[in-house]
This record gives C-alpha cells, sequence and structure tokens, in this order.
C-alpha cells in the first residue's frame, strides 16, 4: 500500500461507536447521508471537513460501545484513509481492516495535534507529523491485513480468494 498523507482528525479518547454512527443516522437513509451525521455531538463541523486522504487519530479506546459496523464506514465514507490510535475497541479495529480501512497503533497518538499534516505508512509502520517534524513509530500492519485492505475489505477480499484455483489458497 501506498504511503497516506492527510490531516489530522485528533480527537481524544473514548470515541465511541454512538458518537461516530449516531443511533438513526443509518436506518432507513442511505450510508453516504447517515455519514453526515458523523461526530455531530463532538465536532458539528467535522463530516462536512474532512477532506479525501485525511486521518482520524484518537488516543485510549476508539472505537468502544456497539459492534454497529457503521462506525468505521462512515470515517471511510467521508474520505478518512487510515485510523490511528494508542488502543482500540477490539470490534472497532477488526471493523476497520473488514471495510478496508487501516488502523494502526501508536502508542504516542496524543502527541499529534488537531490539524497536523501527517505521512502513514502502514506497510512499515511509521506515522511522520510533518508539522512538527516528528517521526512515531508503530507496529506495522500485518501482510494479511494490508492484503484485505488493499482488496477493499474483507468481503471483497474473499471474494478473489474464492476465485483463485484451491492451490493458490493455501
Amino acid at each position: 500500500m501506498s504511503i497516506i498523507k492527510g490531516r489530522a482528525w485528533a480527537y481524544g479518547a473514548n470515541i465511541d461507536t454512538d458518537q461516530l454512527a449516531p443511533i438513526g443516522s443509518y436506518q432507513g437513509i442511505d450510508m453516504a447521508a447517515g455519514a453526515k451525521m458523523c461526530l455531530r455531538e463532538i465536532d458539528p463541523k467535522f463530516a462536512a471537513s474532512v477532506r479525501e486522504g485525511d486521518i482520524f487519530v484518537g488516543t485510549d479506546n476508539l472505537g468502544i460501545g456497539s459492534s454497529r459496523e457503521q462506525a468505521p464506514t462512515f470515517l471511510k465514507i467521508l474520505g478518512i484513509r487510515a485510523v490511528v490510535a494508542k488502543s482500540f475497541a477490539r470490534i472497532f479495529y477488526r471493523n476497520c481492516f473488514n471495510i478496508g480501512l487501516p488502523a494502526l497503533i501508536l502508542a504516542d497518538a496524543e502527541k499529534i495535534g488537531m490539524g497536523h499534516e501527517l505521512s502513514v505508512d502502514p506497510d512499515a509502520g511509521t506515522v511522520h507529523d510533518l508539522t512538527t517534524g516528528v517521526e512515531f513509530t508503530c507496529q506495522p500492519i500485518p501482510p494479511h491485513l494490508m492484503q484485505i485492505v488493499a482488496a477493499g475489505g474483507l468481503m471483497p477480499y474473499l471474494k478473489e480468494r474464492l476465485k483463485a484455483p484451491a492451490l493458490d489458497r493455501a
């Protein structure tokens, strides 16, 4: 995967799935319309201001709450191309990969400020804060998860894998 460059949307600890995908924001309407409600209680300007390639940054417990897949899906629909946090709720972390959104665990995530320009290399496990000049090292995303991201998510990945001859699936 190539390097992701974008602006940081840094929100701190305990951003939960109810804040990312408020109840009702995905029921009976299309996902793009629901994404416009993402983080409306924390930052009403977030959904309208995110640009393609931006990076969502949290600190502790990013994605706590329910297991709804809409939370990372809304981020992706809005243009977020990577998620970085000190720690994730397990289901949210896995749902990021399920929809093809790389999620990196960065112990120093709180050092990244709102609006900082970042360069993220998921394969190498680096986050470079271009605003401050500081480069952070985190655990690289394992190749099997990067294959899922490259395919666009778990379902497209599995469809391609199942098309391959049995010998290629080993």
